[in-house]
């Protein structure tokens, strides 16, 4: 293992900067958070990243991967190619490597921002879920034994995308979802958790024009009048999936009327309170639709649309009632969430460098990743301030991930684990 992982300790951290916060428990277990919000309230997360004083450790990573960690307790996992293998490796919070699990051949990217791995795992604390470009699909434990695996590609029909397969997997109680939306054959899948027994696949066809039948969006589970429900965005439709089943308890249209071709979709849906945050059109429009309702919703839950605040790549963040989002070229735009209201705008520096990584809130503070690897920090008190503006050295495309008032930043070549100065000091 030695062979293929080097680990750099740039700065100890103490052992009272490692114990547990108990207003910030260490979890993390899905990209972009539990409720796929992007966003921590509380906590102490550090504005200056490159004080080589507030870097707790760097590590150096066998391969390039796109995907951002999850964490559960003392675990940090993140996918990443390893010898031509899709692979879960897993650090603990002192940045020691604990062990690597090999799932199957990997197939590597094929945009300069792409990976083999560029969908991030998700875990509910019992197991570690992985998706990859390869289609490989697998569940470890803890201790990285492998559990299960298979490979959808494999059993259900070639991958059609014309990029980098981008959808992280997705937990209910008893299933790992996966959605594939692409030309031809789309599909959600549900698996057996314990087992990766096939437990439903559901058909997701829809006629478009060209590339508009493509996602790269992650699904998010939701509550619907008491149940879970999967809520999926592509295919110029947003629905909600009874999760026993797969089939569609209501869906919203009209996200392409003029029938645009290339409206593929990149960037994810979000929620915020009881609205879901849909971006769209390349970067063009943003609309926000009202959860619930039965059967066709779009003349009645499609509250707001707006076509001059929105973004191609980078999913929004929600935040206290209000949706924060980065556009690809450093736009920054505040929308009140129940009616798309702009509360500020603001632009951060200009660079031939575009926005991939999605934005982040931890402790009232916002985080904008370029894709050259420069990490803006802003504050979020009514207008674009920036706190910070930290070169890290290399591309990043992976959304940052904050736990436990440590933020843990995925490069294309290393993980670095960031503190406040204070949180290190003895």
């Amino acid at each position: 293992m030695q062979r293929t992982l080097s680990i750099i300790l740039i700065a100890l951290v103490s052992s009272a900067a490692l114990a547990e916060d108990r207003n910030q428990p260490r979890s993390y277990p899905r990209w972009r958070g539990a409720d796929a919000s992007a966003s921590v309230t509380g906590g102490d997360y550090p504005v200056q990243l490159t004080d080589a004083k507030n870097l707790a450790w760097k590590i150096e990573l066998p391969g390039k991967g796109c995907s951002s960690p999850v964490v559960w307790g003392d675990a940090i996992v993140i996918t990443c190619p390893v010898e031509e293998q899709d692979a879960l490796m897993s650090f603990n919070f002192e940045g020691k490597h604990q062990w690597t699990a090999a799932i199957g051949k990997a197939r590597g990217g094929k945009h300069r921002n792409g990976s083999a791995a560029n969908p991030s795992p998700a875990t509910d604390g019992t197991r570690i879920f992985a998706y990859f470009k390869s289609g490989n699909l697998a569940a470890v434990d803890f201790k990285g034994k492998l559990l299960w695996e298979t490979n959808l590609q494999e059993r259900f029909g070639k991958d059609t995308l014309y990029w980098d397969l981008g959808t992280s997997p997705v937990l209910t109680k008893k299933h790992v979802i996966i959605a594939v939306m692409h030309a031809g054959d789309s599909y959600l899948a549900a698996f057996d958790q314990a087992t990766g027994d096939l437990a439903w696949k559901a058909d997701r066809n829809y006629e478009c024009p060209t590339e508009g039948d493509q996602s790269y969006a992650t699904p998010i589970v939701i509550d619907h009048k008491g149940k879970e429900a999967i809520l999926v965005w592509g295919a110029e439709r947003l629905t909600a999936h009874d999760t026993t089943d797969g089939k569609v308890i209501w869906s919203c249209e009209g996200f392409n009327p003029k029938k645009q071709r290339n409206w593929v979709v990149v960037a994810s849906h979000t929620i915020v309170d009881d609205m879901v945050i849909v971006p769209y059109g390349r970067g063009s429009h943003i609309t926000g639709v009202k959860l619930g309702g039965e059967g066709d919703v779009t003349k009645t839950h499609r509250l707001w649309t707006r076509d001059d605040s929105s973004a191609f790549v980078p999913t929004p963040a929600g935040h206290d009632g209000k949706v924060y989002i980065v556009g690809d070229r450093g736009k920054v735009t505040c929308l009140d969430a129940k009616t798309g209201d702009v509360k500020w705008s603001g632009d951060l520096p200009k660079s031939s460098s575009s926005y991939y990584s999605s934005p982040m809130i931890a402790g009232g503070k916002l985080y904008a990743t370029r894709e050259d690897g420069v990490i803006f920090v802003t504050s979020l008190d009514g207008k674009l301030t920036v706190l910070s503006e930290n070169d890290m050295g290399e591309r990043i495309i992976a959304t940052p991930v904050p736990v436990a008032n440590r933020l843990l930043l995925r490069g294309e070549k290393h993980l670095f684990c960031i503190v406040e100065r204070k949180a290190t000091s003895e």
